[in-house]
């Protein structure tokens, strides 16, 4: 039978049976009424129900579990049930009942803890793959199938008392970008538990000439956040075969609301992942460091046979007017945002994490594929949590996108999206050259022309009436509202590290001294820059990557933080560790608004070529330094400028850092020495 029978239809049937009164009649057409479904057909995505609950997936008790799943085009949905996470047959089968706007949900009244559950859906009389659904929140080796667990007997002893380190503003942030196994895989870090959530719980680690390593390293650099790589459930490790080490970055979504399991001591028992990684927020936590994890809703690891795809087919992706797959994201799809169930689980899905895991950011890669309302949807819900929770992204796609262009999340757009922070690609590029050119130099290596773009970024991407919007690499205008909003770095994960990048492009004759003195310019411009700063793991001891361009699938040999070179490169440590002093003691150089920038900051007018200096005036912001003087110098050569006459103490110079001053300046003529910055104050 292929017509819908509605509730009107049906009490019409009903009432003419009873009229005529044949028992047995009866029988059948009760029996086709209550048990045969045909879903209705939607023209478009756009008709399809929306669900508004927030009970989707499971809800368990030691009495009861509740199951309800979102599959509107089902005839039919099978609820199956495991006693092993991988292997075995189903031992038990259930069919889900339809429940109201799409849904179809059964109760299993039995204490099913230890258990593991997928769902099967039926379409157009195909039954497809079995799938842990899209909102599993526990899972089993390799995330097949969903784990039924007791959340709250995963919490580590004292999680109740754990707490976000305090945060007064964005721009008081200073982001150390990380991968999981790329900090504690060598064998010289001192850490037992490598490439596991629980290297960041060990303190005391050294490295063979006794440096810190770990955690405590993160403490004596003075970062306020660790941005983790992808640590939710990803598709490429194969958590069964640990021993091969395999890696990857994580970039491939399966289970977006389950830690890895490769980062687990025991990924076969589903709480383990779960308690360690709570055990990692929580050590970070008491060390006052905030944690940000890298979300990647923007596409998945396969496309038709995804958990989202395996639910409610096509629904959840962007496909082009040839009805082919669309592919912003260079991974083969590109998930649909701006659908109301989308937007429900991206929306549901970061607060979960915040909620159940006290996460306290989050990075969204290639943002500008997810339109603007669900970003705002973001950020409001996240305020209703914790206002101080940090949203940044990629203000960029991959590709091109059926997304119309005005509603995409792109840096272009900032503004639309305030309280949300994008990458600055217009100083990372200015400084250090060209991402997609690795021959290409920049203005720390000797490259002329670049001082708008460097000026550009030290305003924070603002409106400064003194730059010229014509000469900037990339924008052409201020693009966000206020400092708060940008991103400032020079490397990240992608493409070569800066140590790379710089030798990679270096000037004719360049020597090892002088690329550690673009190395330190680069990241001085950083750090005195409007914004908030962002490093890359292991750039403050010399990090290389043996110039290998993207790390994505190279082995722990090339990826590894090498925790001896802290030893050999303490200057370099040293300096970073100056800088980060240097911003928190100085509040000039965290103005949080625009109006402070334009009012407070002021560029000196320099003939020198390659030369950008400006005046931090009136001790803005708070900040115990009434008068401050900035200089860089991307020139291999010193650079003689003049400078407003005054008694100026001298708290950097030549690639050295000294807050308590080292010597004095009354001259109106200084020399800034080769491929440096110098940094001058009065009190």
């Amino acid at each position: 039978m292929n017509k819908i029978i509605n509730k009107s239809d049906k009490s019409s049937l009903l009432r003419k049976f009873f009229a005529f009164r044949f028992p047995f009649s009866a029988i059948i057409l009760l029996s086709i009424v209550s048990c045969t479904y045909t879903p209705p057909k939607y023209s478009s995505f756009d008709e399809y129900p929306v669900y508004d609950g927030t009970d989707l997936e499971l809800i368990y008790s030691p009495h009861a579990s509740s199951f309800r799943v979102w599959a509107p085009t089902a005839s039919e949905v099978k609820l199956l049930l495991y006693d092993n996470g991988q292997e075995g047959m189903a031992y038990r089968s259930e069919d889900m009942k339809r429940g109201e706007k799409g849904t179809w949900r059964i109760k299993i009244q039995e204490d099913l803890k230890g258990k593991f559950y997928t769902f099967q859906v039926k379409v157009d009389d195909v039954w497809l793959k079995e799938t842990p659904g899209m909102w599993a929140k526990a899972v089993g080796v390799n995330g097949k199938r969903a784990a039924i667990i007791d959340m709250k007997e995963t919490n580590p002893e004292g999680w109740e008392l754990d707490k976000r380190p305090e945060l007064q503003s964005f721009t008081d942030i200073v982001i150390y970008e990380v991968h999981m196994r790329d900090f504690s895989i060598a064998e010289n870090s001192g850490i037992k538990n490598k490439g596991k959530f629980l290297a960041f719980t060990e303190n005391g680690t050294k490295n063979t000439a006794g440096d810190k390593t770990g955690i405590d390293h993160l403490k004596e650099l003075g970062v306020t956040h660790v941005h983790l790589l992808p640590s939710y459930d990803f598709a490429s490790i194969d958590e069964t075969k640990l021993a091969e080490n395999k890696y990857n970055w994580g970039y491939d979504p399966l289970n977006y609301n389950v830690p890895e399991g490769s980062y687990a001591t025991d990924p076969y028992n589903p709480a383990v992942r779960i308690r360690e990684f709570k055990q990692m927020v929580q050590a970070l936590h008491k060390a006052g460091i905030r944690v940000i994890m890298d979300v990647v809703y923007n596409h998945t690891y396969t496309g038709e046979d995804s958990h989202l795809n395996l639910l409610a087919p096509g629904y959840f992706y962007r496909f082009n007017a040839d009805s082919t797959w669309s592919n912003a994201s260079g991974c083969g799809n590109e998930t649909a945002s701006d659908r109301p169930m989308m937007r429900k689980f991206i929306v549901e899905s970061v607060s979960y994490w915040a909620r159940e895991y006290n996460i306290d950011g989050f990075r969204f890669d290639l943002m500008g594929i997810h339109d603007i309302e669900t970003m705002n949807e973001v950020r409001a819900t996240l305020d209703r949590i914790d206002p101080t929770i940090f949203v940044y992204g990629e203000g960029w796609t991959a590709g091109d996108s059926p997304l119309a262009y005005e509603n995409r999340a792109l840096k272009q757009h900032a503004k639309q999206f305030d309280g949300i922070a994008v990458f600055s690609d217009d100083i990372r590029d200015a400084l250090k050259g060209s991402w997609a050119n690795p021959d290409v130099p920049g203005f720390v290596s000797g490259v002329e022309g670049l001082e708008e773009s460097v000026k550009f970024g030290v305003v924070g991407a603002t409106y400064h009436p003194q730059i010229d919007y014509s000469k900037p690499i990339y924008s052409k205008e201020a693009y966000v509202k206020n400092p708060t909003q940008v991103i400032n770095y020079v490397s990240c994960h992608d493409d070569m590290c800066l140590v790379d990048k710089l030798k990679k492009a270096s000037p004719p004759g360049a020597t090892d001294e002088e690329l550690m003195k673009f190395n330190k310019l680069a990241q001085t411009v950083v750090f005195t820059a409007q914004g908030v700063p962002f490093i890359y793991a292991g750039e403050e001891v010399y990090r290389n990557k043996k110039g290998v361009h993207n790390t994505y699938q190279s082995p722990d040999s090339i990826n590894k933080i090498n925790w001896d070179n802290k030893t050999t490169y303490r200057d370099i440590f040293d300096y970073y560790q100056g800088l980060i002093k240097l911003r928190r003691q100085h509040p000039a150089f965290r103005m949080p608004t625009e109006v402070m920038v334009q009012q407070y900051l002021k560029f000196l007018d320099i003939e020198f070529p390659n030369v950008v200096a400006y005046t931090l005036n009136g001790k803005v912001n708070g900040d115990s330094w009434r008068d401050i003087l900035v200089i860089y110098n991307g020139n291999r050569i010193p650079a003689t400028i003049s400078i407003p006459q005054n008694n100026w103490n001298v708290a950097m110079h030549d690639g050295k850092i000294d807050l308590n001053g080292m010597g004095t300046v009354k001259d109106s003529i200084f020399v800034v020495a080769p491929s440096s910055a110098s940094i001058l104050f009065r009190e």
